[in-house]
């Protein structure tokens, strides 16, 4: 595996989509994806089988890299357990199941390395759009048991309104579920681990018992209020991630991208909207486009680059976290 600055430079991944019964048929504009068979539900931007598309390891699965080289991606510091980040645009046709997703504690128990913490950014959001997040006050195990068993689930829901650039946290152990009129941006622990409770007839298996144990009847979950600064607005800051909205006008080094006092480490810019171009001041690397709904990495030891804004752009910088535990 290549050990130079310039290897290291800031490369894009392609998106990986996967189908899903309660996804769309057409994700155009959003991506040039039209499905050909199942309707397709989520854009997968840093899953452990993505392609790297850019850079010297183009055509490399992500999670390989992880693998080979932890300390160039994540930094000296960072705990070497893998690709720490899954991210993905969910598009929400039908609703999703009922489901709740296990902590740390519970994976590992089952012999998973790491639960699901998560939190979902609307980058649309229809009129009347829902999510279910957590349950209502004082509804009891026994209850969500019965309401599993004679299709209520739903009435022991606490539901919340979506609207555009608002940040929702779901912590493991909320009971939750994604239903139509959305599309968000999920940042998440690396893990797929998914109990589902109640799916609405489909023919997929449920996980009742180990969605029982999972289940925290009260957590911290719901929506997030912004934190603006002065040069960006903090979205989620929590044990696992860190998610930001910098606005970029003309072109702006590394270092602008960074906060205050943040060590080197792994970061990664996604384009909610409009495209930007990533290239090295000393044409030490070739340039890296970010085309609109596309992502590109930032190793921890990437040389110094310079980030324009080539029209439109949002920009969503995700970094990972981790708990004190891991350290």
């Amino acid at each position: 595996m290549a050990n130079s600055p310039t290897d290291w430079a800031p490369f894009r991944i392609e998106p990986r989509f996967d189908t899903r019964p309660w996804g769309w048929t057409d994700l155009r504009p959003w991506y040039d994806k039209v499905a050909q068979g199942d309707p397709l539900g989520e854009a997968w931007l840093t899953g452990d089988d993505s392609i790297v598309a850019t850079g010297t390891h183009a055509g490399q699965p992500l999670g390989a890299l992880f693998a080979a080289s932890p300390e160039a991606l994540l930094g000296e510091s960072a705990p070497r357990s893998g690709s720490p980040l899954l991210i993905k645009v969910i598009f929400a046709k039908q609703k999703l199941s009922v489901q709740v997703h296990p902590d740390d504690a519970m994976a590992q128990k089952y012999g998973d390395p790491r639960g699901k913490t998560e939190c979902w950014y609307a980058l649309a959001a229809e009129s009347g759009a829902q999510v279910a997040c957590g349950l209502k006050p004082g509804v009891t195990l026994d209850q969500v048991r019965q309401g599993i068993q004679d299709g209520t689930l739903e009435g022991s829901l606490n539901l919340l309104d979506v609207h555009v650039g608002e940040m929702i946290f779901v912590d493991a152990g909320t009971v939750h579920a994604i239903w139509p009129g959305t599309v968000l941006l999920e940042t998440q622990q690396n893990c797929d681990l998914t109990y589902r409770m109640y799916d609405y007839g489909r023919p997929r298996p449920l996980h009742v018992e180990k969605s029982l144990e999972a289940i925290r009847l009260t957590t911290r979950a719901g929506k997030v209020a912004p934190r603006p600064l002065a040069d960006r607005t903090v979205l989620i800051d929590g044990d696992y991630f860190r998610v930001e909205r910098i606005p970029v006008s003309g072109a702006v080094p590394a270092a602008a991208l960074r906060d205050a006092g943040e060590p080197a480490g792994l970061a990664y810019l996604f384009a909610a909207a409009g495209q930007a171009r990533i290239f090295s001041p000393t044409a030490a690397f070739p340039p890296v486009d970010l085309p609109a709904r596309g992502i590109v990495a930032i190793p921890a030891s990437a040389p110094d680059f310079v980030l324009e804004n080539t029209g439109g752009l949002e920009l969503i910088r995700m970094t990972p976290r981790w708990p004190a535990a891991a350290q």
